[in-house]
């Protein structure tokens, strides 16, 4: 377990650092509430970005964007609601996806409005 939470948390940084160099804005970082989590919250032209990121070390069993099931897209979107509610936010939002295959053979992907 505590490689799978090492190996999740070098991922996070990892996303952070890729958003940035895109020119993202962080807002939050594990966000909770209730029994959901949204991984990175950020903002760029006018969009609230709600970002959730997949790593796997190896791609035998799928990649890491195929990993989430409907039940934890319903749960992100609930805490996103939240998050929105929260904030007064009346702007547009999104859920994107950062996938990271870490290990010999590294690659980052960002998928884009990813849940209706």
């Amino acid at each position: 377990m505590a490689q799978h939470n090492e190996t999740g948390n070098k991922a996070e940084e990892m996303a952070v650092n890729f958003l940035l160099q895109k020119g993202y804005k962080i807002l939050q970082r594990n966000y909770v509430f209730g029994k959901g989590e949204i991984d990175i919250i950020a903002e760029k032209d006018n969009w609230l970005i709600f970002v959730e990121v997949r790593a796997r070390t190896e791609v035998i069993y799928g990649f890491p964007e195929q990993t989430i099931s409907k039940a934890k897209a319903s749960l992100l979107m609930k805490t996103a609601e939240n998050y929105v509610y929260q904030k007064d936010w009346r702007g547009k939002i999104r859920f994107d996806i950062i996938a990271i295959i870490v290990g010999q053979n590294f690659e980052i992907r960002q998928f884009e409005d990813v849940f209706f």
